[in-house]
C-alpha cells in the first residue's frame, strides 16, 4: 500500500447512512484514529438543548457558552465537559437540534478548527457533512456514502427499539427527511457530494462488503 506518512479519510453523506460504522472498522484496520465530528456537533446541540440557548440568537451568550464548552472524543466515548454523553446525543431531539445548530457560523468555526488540529498531525478518518468539502478539501480519500431515506430510517429506528425509545418508524423517516432537507439546504456548507469524491450506495452492502470496499480504493 502506497500513501502518504500522514493521510485523510473524508467520508460525508446523510443521516443514517451508516458512515460511523464504517469509519470507525475502517480506522480500526488501517491503524489509525476515527474522529467522530457529527458526534461534536451533537454534543454541543446538547449543551444548547440544556442550556436553552439559540444558536441563532444573542451571539455574545452562544460565544460565551462556546468559550467554556469542551468537547471530547476519547475511545469512542463522547465527552461533553468531562461528561460521557455519548448516549445522550443519539435522540431525535438532539439530531433535530444538531441539524440546526450546525449551521451557525460561530459553531461551526469552532468545531471545524478543532477537527482540522486533529488531521494535521496523525492520519484520521473523519465522517460527517462536510469533511471532504470544507474541513479537508484536500483529503488524500473520498467516499460520500448513502442510502434510501427509507432504509436509513430503519436502521435508526432499530437502534433506538433497542435502547427503549418510543418513537415510532413514522416519526424517525420524517426526522431523517427534515434532517436530510436541512442539511443539504443550509447556507453555510451544506451537504454536498465533493467533485472527487466516491459514490457508495449503502442500501443492498453489509458493514463488511463497504468496509471491504472502501479499503479497496484506498490501497488502489
Amino acid at each position: 500500500m502506497t500513501r502518504a506518512e500522514i493521510f485523510r479519510i473524508a467520508i460525508d453523506g446523510p443521516s443514517g447512512a451508516g458512515k460511523s460504522t464504517i469509519a470507525k472498522k475502517v480506522a480500526k484496520i488501517l491503524g489509525i484514529d476515527y474522529i467522530d465530528t457529527g458526534a461534536m456537533y451533537r454534543a454541543v446541540a446538547l449543551k444548547l438543548i440544556r442550556q436553552d440557548v439559540d444558536a441563532f440568537g444573542d451571539q455574545d451568550v452562544l460565544n460565551d457558552l462556546l468559550t467554556e464548552t469542551v468537547v471530547d472524543l476519547d475511545g469512542g466515548r463522547v465527552l461533553l465537559d468531562r461528561e460521557d454523553v455519548t448516549d445522550l446525543i443519539r435522540t431525535p431531539e438532539v439530531s433535530a437540534e444538531a441539524s440546526r445548530s450546525s449551521a451557525a457560523a460561530p459553531i461551526r468555526e469552532k468545531l471545524v478548527s478543532l477537527q482540522r488540529a486533529m488531521g494535521m498531525t496523525k492520519s484520521v478518518i473523519m465522517d460527517g457533512r462536510d469533511i471532504g468539502t470544507n474541513v479537508f478539501e484536500d483529503a488524500e480519500y473520498k467516499f460520500f456514502m448513502t442510502a434510501s431515506p427509507g432504509e436509513r430510517a430503519n436502521r435508526r429506528y432499530k437502534e433506538l427499539k433497542a435502547a427503549g425509545a418510543p418513537d415510532s418508524f413514522e416519526d424517525v423517516l420524517a426526522a431523517i427527511e427534515k434532517r436530510d432537507y436541512d442539511d443539504s439546504h443550509r447556507e453555510l456548507n451544506p451537504l454536498q457530494v465533493a467533485d472527487d469524491a466516491i459514490m457508495i450506495d449503502t442500501d443492498s452492502l453489509n458493514i463488511e462488503e463497504v468496509s471491504e470496499l472502501l479499503l479497496s480504493y484506498i490501497d488502489r
